[in-house]
């Protein structure tokens, strides 16, 4: 299968590495300070930054190499998606809590966020029950593949309440996207996304507003939604995060201030390297550097939604509009959170962000994209072949 190497899409390929450039310097530039307080060399995120990139091209070029039918198997969908409800019921009982979430194992100098890993088993496993039943039975109706919903559900729960507020919601908007995309329900996918957005501005908005300042001292996330309501108010307390966030993007205005030159990595903001990378970017590349990050992961996600729209097999379509929504979503949360749109949540940024959970489902997922693009490509040049 090694032939699918022929009809690697550069439309996707080229953006992908140019976005992990960015990142490996990023992740260096921003990490200086932390590696220093953290009791490593300077070179430590890098190095460590490096290798994730080049596991994730050896996961890109791997996950594109194999029969796609390998990502349909029914039994090897089952197995994945209960091993993932133990996971996650194990991690909210004696995970490792990170930034106020049990969302984390640790293994020696790696540490995993396996629901990092729901986005992409969620896609393809959408994807492939709901591709099955209309196989078989033509356009379902949401009622008729219910029961098959449930350990989504389940997972999605999970990791709400590690407390995940960033991961059930990128988790929602997925399986929203993807059901509102095949057709199964306009209603559910709609519906899905209102109730996000009712429960966040008609429940979630007024209930912490009106809680006591006490009520937050033991809540890292309601914390976070103090920060968004009254940054500036609470500057020296829950809105530091917010309000430092706002002063790199000020200090770095159109061109930015030079990479290397940020005060705000240097102890003032937190997750300079991770969930407000960004935000060192702006004050470091300035507008325009933030304006050309985003201009290639649009190119991506276009790309992608691109050959979700010509390809005619269910499965592979959904998978497109599935990583499609992934990225699109993830990308969205961590800018609204650093510019004051939405509360923070720890989301990161694709491709740029420094993490390793993160690196490896964003390159299987383009991966899998990768080896949609070449089977449509090939099938295009036999019916050339074949016409001519």
């Amino acid at each position: 299968m090694m032939k699918k190497l022929h009809y690697l899409d550069y439309g996707l390929f080229i953006p992908y590495l140019i976005l992990c450039g960015i990142g490996i310097v990023m992740v260096y530039s921003s990490s200086s300070f932390v590696a220093a307080q953290n009791g490593i060399t300077p070179t430590g995120y890098l190095f460590k930054q490096l290798m994730w990139v080049v596991a994730g091209l050896f996961v890109t070029f791997t996950c594109m190499n194999l029969k796609i039918e390998f990502f349909k198997q029914t039994k090897l969908l089952g197995t994945l998606g209960f091993a993932m409800l133990a996971v996650l019921v194990v991690l909210r009982l004696i995970g490792k809590s990170i930034n106020g979430a049990a969302g984390w194992i640790i293994l020696g100098p790696v540490s995993i966020q396996p629901a990092e890993f729901c986005k992409f088993y969620l896609i393809i496993y959408l994807a492939a029950i709901i591709a099955q039943r209309e196989a078989h039975f033509g356009v379902a109706r949401f009622s008729e593949l219910g029961s098959q919903f449930m350990m989504l559900f389940a997972m999605i729960f999970l990791i709400f309440i590690q407390p995940d507020l960033g991961g059930a919601t990128i988790n929602l908007a997925i399986a929203a996207v993807i059901l509102f995309a095949s057709g199964i329900s306009f209603y559910v996918g709609v519906g899905v996304f209102a109730g996000v957005v009712a429960v966040f501005e008609w429940i979630l908005v007024p209930l912490v507003s009106k809680l006591p300042q006490s009520a937050f001292a033991n809540s890292y996330q309601l914390r976070r939604f103090v920060g968004f309501l009254n940054p500036f108010e609470t500057a020296s307390g829950a809105g530091t995060q917010l309000v430092n966030s706002y002063y790199a993007i000020s200090n770095g205005g159109l061109l930015g201030v030079g990479i290397g030159n940020s005060l705000q990595k240097r102890g003032y903001l937190p997750e300079p390297n991770t969930d407000f990378i960004m935000s060192i970017t702006a004050e470091e590349l300035g507008l325009l550097g933030v304006v050309f990050v985003m201009i290639l992961l649009a190119v991506m996600i276009g790309r992608m939604i691109f050959i979700g729209v010509r390809s005619d097999n269910t499965f592979n379509s959904l998978v497109c509009y599935g990583v499609a929504a992934y990225m699109t979503i993830q990308a969205f949360i961590n800018i609204g959170g650093i510019v004051g749109l939405i509360p923070i949540t720890g989301v990161t940024f694709p491709f740029i962000s420094y993490g390793g959970s993160s690196m490896v489902v964003l390159t299987l997922s383009l991966g899998l994209v990768l080896n949609i693009s070449a089977l449509e490509k090939m099938k295009r040049a036999n019916t050339v072949r074949q016409a001519g």
